[in-house]
C-alpha cells in the first residue's frame, strides 16, 4: 500500500463482475496479492441475478479501494487471461 495523502479521496471501485464462484476466486486472488476486496450483491446475485444485472450476467461484483485499483486490475486481468486459456481435454 502507498502512503495515504489526506487530500486524496478514497472511494470503492468495482474491478470485476461475474458469477458468485468467479467473484469468490477473484476476491481470493486479490487477498493473496494483499489487496483488500469485498463482494457486492453477493446474495442477490446468486439467488436472483436478474434483479441486480441485466439478464443476470455479471451479477456479483468485486470492489476494492481506489488506492488499490491499479494492482487489482493486474490481478483481475491475469485471472481473465488464465480462465480464457483453459480448455477441456479432448475426449
Amino acid at each position: 500500500m502507498t502512503k495515504m495523502d489526506p487530500q486524496e479521496n478514497i472511494t470503492p471501485v468495482e474491478v470485476f463482475r461475474g458469477t458468485l464462484m468467479e467473484a469468490e476466486i477473484v476476491k481470493s486472488l486479490l487477498e493473496n496479492a494483499e489487496v483488500e476486496a469485498y463482494l457486492k450483491d453477493e446474495n442477490m446475485g446468486f439467488l436472483a441475478p436478474w434483479n441486480v444485472a441485466s439478464g443476470g450476467v455479471g451479477s456479483v461484483k468485486v470492489v476494492v479501494s481506489s488506492q488499490d485499483r491499479e494492482k487489482a486490475i493486474l490481478v483481475v486481468d491475469e485471472f481473465k487471461n488464465s480462465s480464457n486459456s483453459y480448455s477441456l481435454p479432448d475426449e
